[in-house]
């Protein structure tokens, strides 16, 4: 006898992060999709991104929504397009450093969110995030998944603040893959605020290894506010676009880096 398996039923705060989390990997997201990936009516759908778009997450458009527009210096839409290349090699080559049954931290990040999207379902893990689009997709995909909590940062829907600070006190894990915006060999990693900052920082005592995951437009850059050392960096995985000289004076000081070919 064959049986049919009912349709998923998706509560609003679900749909809410899975729209969000389309936005983060293709940037746009259209409403006839959205009702048929979440098995709703259109109206439904309507109804959900307008709540999206009061809270200042994103901006509907004709037939569904794009990204909200920024005015904080964060990485343009045009960097992460042309990057994602690059940053899914990145992904694939951290894979390494995942072993069986290990626990993990991921920062909040595009990169990070590719490595959330090839880590192994089978390998017993369990995923320690700040991250609401990286958090959904580990679900999705039926990983152990622990959101950290804090008030949600709208340009890179990343828990901040001491809530989130408290929470990555109280655990250890195995190995972090972490992000950043920026990298120079004078002013080490940095990220535009401050908050992110500071969370960034936690993340770096609570992990056993620090794996960042820095695509090559990140490099000779500066930003606002300092998260990392050089020396606070174990592994440097990057792209084959990164400047060879830079990443001589990177394994000077100490750094394994590890290059990703596309």
């Amino acid at each position: 006898m064959t049986t049919t398996r009912a349709p998923r039923t998706w509560f609003p705060d679900e749909r809410h992060a899975e729209v969000l989390r389309l936005l983060d990997a293709e940037r746009r997201v259209e409403s006839a999709q959205l009702a048929g990936r979440f098995g709703v009516s259109a109206e439904c759908v309507r109804k959900d991104l307008a709540h999206l778009e009061t809270l200042g997450l994103l901006r509907r458009v004709h037939g569904g929504a794009v990204p909200a527009v920024s005015s904080r210096t964060e990485p343009d839409v045009a960097d992460r397009i042309e990057n994602a290349e690059a940053k899914s090699a990145i992904a694939q080559h951290a894979l390494r450093y995942v072993a069986d049954g290990a626990t993990l931290l991921l920062d909040a990040g595009s990169t990070t969110l590719r490595l959330a999207e090839k880590l192994p379902v089978a390998a017993e893990l369990v995923v320690y995030t700040n991250a609401v689009p990286v958090a959904t997709t580990l679900l999705n995909r039926g990983i152990t998944t622990v959101l950290l909590g804090g008030r949600i940062r709208q340009p890179t829907m990343a828990a901040v603040g001491a809530l989130t600070a408290e929470a990555l006190a109280s655990i250890n894990v195995d190995v972090a893959f972490l992000g950043t915006n920026a990298l120079s060999l004078d002013r080490g990693l940095t990220t535009p605020d401050p908050e992110e900052s500071t969370v960034k920082r936690h993340m770096l005592a609570a992990a056993g290894q620090r794996v960042f995951l820095v695509d090559s437009s990140k490099f000779g850059r500066h930003s606002q506010a300092r998260h990392a050392k050089l020396s606070d960096v174990d592994v440097l995985i990057t792209d084959d676009g990164a400047d060879v000289g830079v990443r001589k004076r990177l394994r000077a000081a100490g750094i394994t880096v590890e290059v990703a070919h596309r």
